[in-house]
């Protein structure tokens, strides 16, 4: 980790303030609540440092809950959120970037200036920000739209941009919550290989909610499947695909779709 003293914009890769380790993130008895409604129950997990651990479930089982739970936005009402040694929410918080399903892009900002939010935030100037974000245009594709307000993206485009924002957070731990559920299926399986080199190249602890357990064994190194609320852990399946593999080699191989099959035997049954 650099010193104060040195220049942001000399950093090779994502530059922030905040110490970006992989670190490990384990969810021990966890169980939430909305008044009298239960949506997790009996949670134990962890997450290994660098891992990339997916959750699947039917809807309305606290998926996105439970990542705002160890991002520090909300306490659960039983058990301990751990982030490395962190316990305590604003601690949780200071070490998760949390991408929401909708890329909340502000539409009257160009691209960069929306993926350099995060630096402008802690008080970077704006020439200084930009250049922050400016050579990661390049390495995701986004060369050329620099200056291309957010409402004049596509929906590819905009998610990207809102990818790399999140990694401009600076955070160890990166919290996905159903990041492509807006886009045609076309555009999606386009950006789950895209998001694979990312991950690859970014090394960071990463927490993915998706409906589409194609995509979660694709991206992820683990897939938990979650039961019908209140979500309780009922199944782990590993994906035996390299993420390195172009995504239809990857998806169309005997231990792929091995996997997939195990894993919406699980998911069905838990949806019961």
């Amino acid at each position: 980790m650099r010193s104060g003293t040195e220049a942001p914009v000399e950093e090779p890769r994502i530059s922030s303030g905040t110490e970006r380790t992989p670190t490990s993130v384990a969810v021990r008895g966890l169980a939430h609540a909305f008044g009298e409604l239960a949506v997790l129950a009996d949670l134990d997990f962890e997450a290994a440092p660098a891992e990339v651990l997916g959750f699947v479930g039917p809807s309305g089982c606290g998926k996105s809950t439970l990542l705002e739970l160890i991002a520090g936005l909300a306490e659960p009402r039983a058990g301990v959120v751990e982030v490395g040694s962190a316990t305590r929410p604003a601690e949780r918080l200071a070490r998760c970037a949390y991408m929401p399903q909708r890329d909340l892009l502000l539409p009257w900002l160009p691209a960069i200036d929306n993926a350099s939010l995060a630096p402008r935030n802690r008080g970077t100037p704006r020439a200084q920000a930009r250049a922050q974000a400016a050579p990661l245009f390049e390495r995701f594709g986004l060369t050329g739209f620099e200056a291309t307000r957010a409402a004049q993206l596509s929906g590819g485009m905009r998610q990207r941009v809102a990818f790399l924002r999140t990694l401009l957070a600076g955070k160890a731990v990166l919290l996905l919550d159903e990041p492509f559920a807006a886009l045609d299926a076309i555009t999606r399986a386009e950006m789950q290989e895209w998001l694979a080199g990312a991950i690859a190249e970014e090394r960071r602890t990463t927490l993915l909610v998706t409906h589409d357990v194609e995509e979660a064994l694709y991206l992820c190194d683990r897939v938990l499947v979650l039961s019908a609320r209140p979500g309780r852990v009922i199944a782990e399946v590993s994906s035996p695909a390299p993420r390195a593999l172009p995504r239809l080699d990857a998806v169309t191989s005997t231990g792929f779709t091995a996997a997939r099959e195990r894993a919406l035997a699980a998911l069905m049954e838990g949806s019961r």
